[in-house]
């Protein structure tokens, strides 16, 4: 049996404690229809008795902080909305003092049995209590310079969905959180009960430590130029489609010169670049569901496999072999 530890202090984001505490009740749900005992105790502490979420909604008879780990504990470090988060709070401060008394050492020695996991600005709380020395780590794409000034000695990796460093465990915000909790779930009881999880949660997709913290259909949009949006909506909707300049220019109502210098001014890429973005992405996502290079690369818009693969190669190096053989193992 694992303690999972989370520590809720003023003002934490809702949905980072309710996503992977849901996650991990329903894995031990789902161990009990299968005649096994329950595997994560789930247990809600805090500086403070009573804690206001972000949302507004209240928080009552949380545990106190454990002066000690006598079982194997998974403490779970949730987020705090940014404004929150870039300043220690009196009660951000007990906490980070607590956590270095329970944790500092112990998680670079050898067999230790506990382990820290922190969602989205959690690590920001992680560095304050100088745990992230020498580790990779990630937070939410609005904090990572700040987490790199709490810790310096930490490897802070930008966009990424979630980093497994031995005994830490961080994700970059909110849903990210129940990514985590599921490759938790799968190293801790298995990929099938792990699957099981996120069909009953409806995750539709489950991301890996490899995925970008943002999708590519997300990517280049923050903008507000109609224009532009609605040819990166056309790209989005039909990848497949034989784009070039003209057509792409007809469906923002501009001219070739003057959407490729809209896209550059709003997007920072030009309309090119952001198509194959989009046609590499689909064609990644093809390959994980079982289809062949050829049928990855025709659904997704290249003229051929070569022409995915050399597109593959100057984005990611490597082969889309590479992931269809990760995404079929047998």
């Amino acid at each position: 049996m694992i303690d999972l530890l989370f520590v809720i202090a003023p003002d934490s984001l809702l949905l980072d404690i309710a996503g992977p505490a849901e996650a991990f009740r329903l894995a031990n749900l789902h161990r009990s229809l299968q005649g096994q005992a329950a595997h994560f105790r789930l247990r809600f502490v805090g500086p403070e008795p009573n804690a206001r979420t972000s949302v507004g909604l209240q928080l009552a008879a949380l545990e106190p902080l454990p002066e000690q780990l006598p079982t194997p504990t998974w403490i779970v470090l949730v987020g705090q909305p940014s404004v929150h988060a870039k300043k220690a709070s009196p009660a951000i401060t007990r906490t980070a003092n607590w956590l270095n008394r329970v944790l500092h050492g112990q998680l670079g020695m050898q067999g230790c049995p506990h382990r820290l996991v922190t969602i989205c600005s959690g690590t920001l709380l992680a560095a304050r209590a100088g745990l992230l020395d020498n580790r990779r780590c990630t937070t939410h794409h609005e904090l990572l310079s700040t987490l790199r000034v709490l810790a310096p000695q930490a490897q802070v990796v930008a966009n990424r969905v979630y980093l497994i460093d031995g005994p830490l465990a961080s994700s970059a915000g909110i849903t990210a959180g129940i990514d985590l909790a599921l490759q938790l779930i799968a190293d801790a009881c298995g990929e099938a009960l792990a699957a099981s999880v996120a069909q009953d949660m409806v995750v539709y997709l489950r991301r890996s430590s490899e995925d970008p913290e943002l999708s590519p259909f997300l990517s280049h949009r923050r903008h507000l130029h109609l224009a532009v949006h609605r040819v990166q909506d056309a790209i989005n909707a039909e990848p497949q489609r034989d784009w070039n300049m003209n057509a792409l220019a007809a469906v923002g109502n501009v001219t070739p010169r003057h959407l490729l210098r809209l896209f550059v001014e709003q997007a920072g890429v030009s309309p090119l670049l952001f198509l194959q973005t989009i046609r590499l992405e689909r064609a990644r996502q093809s390959l994980e569901h079982g289809s062949n290079v050829t049928v990855a690369a025709e659904s997704a818009g290249f003229r051929s496999g070569l022409h995915l693969r050399r597109a593959w190669k100057r984005r990611w190096g490597g082969s889309p072999r590479d992931l269809r053989a990760q995404a079929n193992p047998h």
